[in-house]
């Protein structure tokens, strides 16, 4: 008798089954089947948006206690710098969040695992991947004051576009 019933439909039709777990149960078929085929490596530019994601915020650390410390000075361009300082740090938090806004849509998650005295390490998940990397403190100081550079160089030449600098 269930012979017939597989046929035409009405033992799909008898089962207590809500839209969600059938697509739950689909989702759980396609994920066993696609678990089975070997992970694509880390790419090169994925391995860069997340040390993007881990430096931005150290850099934005440095620019925000400079902007303190020329506020608190006694320059007489401490209004010029910390103005300047303040438009770097909006700079570096926009790319913060498009590098967080990047990688949370790759589905790439990072976290800091072990920190010590020369070096940080860094645990990863990247499409169901899990691994770590370091970054020693000097590498992370070289590249912060590459990006800030970047960051001011870029500021200057705006300025020159926009005849600030006349």
């Amino acid at each position: 008798m269930s012979k017939k019933l597989e046929g035409n439909g009405l033992w799909e039709s008898s089962r207590m089954m809500l839209p969600q777990h059938k697509e739950q149960s689909l989702a759980l078929s396609i994920h066993n089947d696609t678990s089975s085929k070997p992970q694509e490596p880390l790419t090169r530019k994925e391995m860069d948006m997340m040390r993007e994601y881990i430096l931005l915020p150290v850099a934005l650390h440095i620019v925000e206690k400079k902007i303190l410390e020329v506020e608190m000075s006694p320059q007489m361009l401490k209004l010029l710098y910390s103005t300047a300082a303040k438009v770097l740090a909006n700079h570096i938090r926009e790319d913060m969040q498009k590098s967080k806004k990047v990688l949370f849509e790759r589905n790439i998650r990072v976290f800091e695992d072990i920190k010590n005295d020369s070096e940080l390490t860094y645990r990863y998940i990247c499409r169901g991947v899990e691994n770590q990397f370091t970054m020693t403190k000097d590498y992370m100081r070289a590249e912060v004051s590459v990006r800030i550079g970047r960051y001011v160089r870029k500021l200057a030449i705006d300025m020159k576009e926009t005849g600030i600098d006349r």
